[in-house]
């Protein structure tokens, strides 16, 4: 291919010295059917030839390359081949060196038949998150069935003065692919021409028969590759129980130089500012707030919603974080620019605060990544307040309280900046208050019921209560209510199909208060109800009340090799009320049945009362949340959820009905049960 084509963010070119170079006759010749490759087809499954992909880091960019070979056998893969979308970030370019396919054995060159589009990418420009990044648009014309499509192309990303992260460390995680492609070769190459040596481990890979192997560490002085090479290659990863392997590339280093490198580059931030030099206003509010409790929320509210958030994908990593004066004069900023502001403030009112950085989607793995500051994508505060620690994400909108009483964030690792840090992990963490504590009221006169709820919202509940009943209109947040109660009651086992509207008669529900320093969000429903009780098969009456939400099923059915159960459920507190006109049979098993659970990481207890008319079930759930449940405790975790399933998450009350007939029926019944 001799043409040369350069526009701003794609060219078609020759590939860089660096990539190899491979000409016709053996790209032809690496196309080859073999028993490995028929018995895919045969399967009816795609076939890649061949996958040669190679990572090359330099102190002025990051480049990546890759040629393919696979078969266009299934219509949505040749589909999907016929359009395809390139997003490349800001200053990144997108270089196309080949694409051809192999057709009744000749190779034609379908870049003539290629319309490239270069579009803004505007999915990801909305809501205050900016991106200059481009998406290129490339339609290939004429593709056919069982044609072997080949592709070679590199993605180059030029540093610019702003990247002073991406110059100095590198960091490259390499995944195992998807399991679906069979591969008649594979190769991946990491090539290092950085100054700096690079770490790579790899981890998660298997044995023959299914076992974990141990971690292998290698290092990479400038000049040298890693090389991970297969033949007749299908990834054996069981996707839903293992975690893919993967191999991580970082420059060479330790926590402790990694957090005093940006530990200095916030302290040059933080030498340069005074709150009263560029928000005098501001400190003028501060110093007429009394109490410091109040001054505390004042200044993480003040951050949260009136400094508009600007996530820009492209800055996140690499970039020094804004000045605090223009991030308050400007009124907006990054998580970065979020978190320096709050802690100057945090300073000015004598609060022990520092930034920290993390990373919520990858924070399982940060334990076995390699050190490096661009493992994290965000930045969040730690306080210091009397002797507890508190996390607060300058970034989120719409939240209360005062500190102890303000959402919790979950995750487990963080780097601290400060001098001299090493990656920590948060302790557990057991709520003070009951996120939810809820009083259900039934009472059932004649043949109408009369059913109220009264729930207190508390912590991260409140808050994302408090924004549904903002932004849900009244007659779905009804209808929500009335669907869960439809199988809280039983009534999808002797109603089902009829629309709970007409179940529940005159159904409202209401704030009863909101209080923004306890962060207390409580609310009421209530409902009429015609034909209350729930009738089996036998035309048996009885009285239920099952909260679903009591069962952690995700604790039940978790299975997974590899990955340990995160446990972050809230703290619940119960007191179901089911009272009737009727007589109940008050020693029936279930009705009276009572439990106590003390398990290592949640106490359950369920206690009632029980009459002639009518019980109470009292059920408190407190877990010990924020961290991993051990493999080798799991089974029992799992059991003691199991136990909870086992009619101990609500009250049901059998009816004795009325009539001689129906009181010796019961007796009889009772006596031989």
């Amino acid at each position: 291919m001799d043409n040369q084509i350069e526009i701003e963010n794609y060219r078609i070119r020759k590939p860089e010295e660096w990539a190899g170079k491979i000409n016709d006759q053996e790209l032809i010749n690496k196309i080859r059917d073999s028993d490995f490759a028929r018995l895919q087809n045969n399967e009816g499954k795609d076939f890649c030839y061949f996958l040669d992909k190679k990572y090359h880091t330099s102190n002025t960019e990051n480049s990546e390359y890759v040629c393919m070979a696979y078969t266009l056998n299934e219509p949505a893969n040749l589909e999907r081949a016929s359009v395809s979308d390139i997003v490349v970030e800001e200053n990144e370019i997108y270089n196309i060196h080949r694409i051809c396919v192999l057709r009744d054995g000749v190779l034609i060159d379908k870049i003539p038949d290629t319309k490239i589009k270069v579009f803004d990418n505007e999915n990801h420009s909305s809501g205050g998150i900016l991106s200059s990044n481009k998406k290129i648009n490339i339609t290939i014309k004429d593709l056919r069935l069982y044609d072997i499509l080949i592709l070679e192309d590199s993605r180059v990303k030029p540093f610019t003065e702003r990247d002073f992260l991406r110059k100095e460390f590198s960091k490259y995680v390499w995944v195992s692919p998807d399991n679906y492609w069979a591969y008649g070769s594979y190769k991946f190459t990491f090539i290092n021409e950085r100054n700096q040596k690079i770490a790579c481990k790899k981890i998660f890979f298997r044995d023959e028969n299914g076992n974990l192997l141990k971690p292998e560490l290698h290092y990479l002085e400038k000049g040298e590759k890693f090389v991970f090479e297969e033949k007749n290659y299908i990834n054996p990863v069981d996707a839903s129980r293992e975690i893919f392997p993967f191999i991580d590339f970082a420059t060479d280093s330790n926590w402790l130089d990694l957090s005093n490198y940006i530990t200095s580059v916030y302290d040059e931030i933080f030498s340069q500012v005074s709150l009263k030099d560029f928000a005098p206003d501001l400190v003028e509010k501060l110093d007429s707030i009394p109490d410091q409790e109040e001054k505390i929320q004042f200044a993480i509210e003040y951050v949260q919603n009136n400094i508009y958030y600007i996530f820009n994908a492209d800055e996140m990593n690499g970039h020094k974080p804004q000045a605090p004066a223009i991030t308050y004069e400007n009124k907006q900023g990054d998580c970065k620019a979020k978190s320096v502001l709050l802690k100057v403030i945090l300073d000015y009112i004598g609060v022990e605060a520092s930034i920290v950085l993390v990373n919520f989607h990858t924070d399982f793995y940060i334990k076995y990544y390699l050190p490096s500051l661009l493992t994290f994508n965000h930045a969040i505060v730690k306080i210091n307040h009397k002797g507890e620690d508190y996390f607060i994400d300058a970034t989120i909108r719409d939240e209360f309280g005062l500190l102890e009483n303000r959402g919790f964030i979950y995750f487990m690792h963080y780097l601290e900046v400060k001098p001299n840090q090493e990656l920590k992990e948060r302790k557990p963490y057991r709520y003070p208050y009951f996120c939810v504590d809820e009083k259900v009221d039934f009472n059932v006169k004649n043949t109408t019921g009369k059913l109220v709820l009264t729930t207190t919202y508390k912590g991260n509940r409140a808050n994302a209560m408090r924004r549904y009943f903002k932004n849900t209109n009244k007659r779905e947040v009804i209808d929500n209510w009335n669907n869960f109660l439809f199988y809280s009651l039983n009534y999808s086992n002797d109603r089902n199909g009829t629309d709970v509207r007409n179940i529940f008669k005159d159904a409202a529900i209401d704030i009863i208060s909101d209080d923004k320093k306890l962060n207390e969000f409580r609310i009421q429903y209530s409902a009429t109800i015609e034909n209350p009780y729930f009738v089996d098969p036998k035309k048996n009456r009885f009285l239920m009340y099952f909260d679903r939400n009591v069962v952690k099923a995700s604790a039940r059915d978790f299975i997974h090799k590899d990955l340990p159960f995160w446990h972050n459920f809230d703290s619940e507190n119960y007191e179901i009320n089911l009272y009737t006109d009727q007589k109940i049979d008050t020693e029936e098993k279930y009705t009276v049945q009572e439990s106590t659970i003390s398990n290592p990481y949640f106490d359950f207890k369920s206690r009632k009362k029980i009459n002639k008319n009518g019980a109470t079930v009292y059920i408190e759930f407190n877990p010990l949340v924020n961290l991993e449940i051990p493999q080798d405790e799991f089974e029992k975790f799992r059991t003691d959820h199991h136990h909870v399933a086992d009619s101990n998450f609500g009250l049901g009350i059998d009816i004795i009905e009325p009539g001689l007939m129906n009181m010796l029926k019961f007796n009889f019944k009772k006596r031989f049960k």
